[in-house]
């Protein structure tokens, strides 16, 4: 698999090793870079320890905390490959399912830009599993993203794909949405999802319920704007 994943991270020391290991484990030369974002606990030097067990790992680190979307566009800028899969740095998406992720992009054509996981059976408690369902269902009401699971962290897509999307804050949580938007296709997987073993989420319920009504109204106005440009050109021609 010419494939680079990212990982985003915030305070993840309690679970990063053991998701690194299982990551290196997998068929293909697959290369790994993991971004701190400006964690708080011992992170960085788990971190530091997995680099003399894992030559093909990088580590990058922001100095302030910037988000889970900045830490993966740092990611994807410094990967070297053309392809990019993503998963959360909390081991509950399961790392096996990346190379079926990557043979689905890989199988479906030109006209399929993103390949995103979907969680059908969650391992959360039900308040997040609540929460969730409504970011989802509002998200599908506004943006009309036919995709079940918007927020899924693991992910399959081209490099190239990635770079030219807006980048802003919370971005990762509306990829399928923005893919559309610019004439690709989004095909959804199922994935296995496990309970959270370590540490405590880095997000409560507020930041799902409450994901940004700016962000999500900015995102219907690109969608907009995207749909208006298209339809002025069609008028030219």
């Amino acid at each position: 698999m010419d494939l680079t994943v990212v990982i985003p991270v915030h305070n993840e020391a309690g679970g990063i090793a053991s998701l690194l290991h299982e990551l290196f484990v997998l068929p293909g030369d697959l290369q790994i870079i993991v971004v701190d974002d400006a964690s708080s606990d011992d992170t960085p030097g788990v971190l530091r320890s997995c680099l003399r067990d894992h030559p093909r790992l990088r580590v990058l680190r922001h100095r302030q905390h910037y988000g889970q979307s900045a830490a993966i566009a740092t990611g994807v800028r410094a990967a070297a490959t053309p392809w990019i899969a993503t998963l959360d740095g909390d081991g509950q998406n399961d790392p096996a399912d990346i190379p079926r992720l990557y043979q689905a992009m890989d199988t479906a054509g030109d006209t399929v830009w993103l390949v995103t996981g979907h969680r059908r059976q969650r391992r959360d408690h039900w308040h997040k599993r609540l929460a969730s369902r409504i970011a989802n269902a509002v998200r599908a009401r506004i943006l009309g993203d036919n995709t079940p699971d918007s927020g899924c962290g693991l992910k399959v897509f081209s490099r190239a794909t990635f770079l030219a999307l807006p980048q802003f804050d919370h971005m990762h949580r509306f990829l399928p949405a923005l893919v559309l938007g610019q004439g690709g296709k989004v095909l959804s997987i199922e994935v296995n999802h496990r309970a959270r073993r370590h540490d405590k989420s880095s997000y409560g319920i507020l930041d799902r319920l409450g994901i940004g009504i700016i962000d999500l109204l900015g995102v219907h106005w690109l969608l907009r704007r995207r749909l208006q440009a298209v339809a002025n050109e069609q008028e030219r021609d």
